[in-house]
């Protein structure tokens, strides 16, 4: 199976490490930053998020906000 293929399992992630998943060719702060604006700027996720009671300055996704 390609690397791009594999399924992601449903279960929490650290912020950092679903950034480093997107992004794992630029360093863990960048990846962060990048991640927090794909979410800023996409208003479906951003909302969807908010329906979990996401906060910005939560350390890691629940298994429902990675859903």
């Amino acid at each position: 199976m390609k690397e791009e293929e594999k399924v992601w399992r449903i279960r929490p992630y650290y912020k950092s490490e679903l950034a480093q998943a997107y992004a794992p060719d630029i360093c863990m702060g960048a990846a962060l930053n990048r991640l927090a604006s794909w979410i800023r700027t996409n208003t479906q996720l951003s909302e969807a998020l908010k329906q979990t009671n996401y906060l910005t300055k939560q350390r890691m996704f629940t298994s429902r906000q990675v859903h």
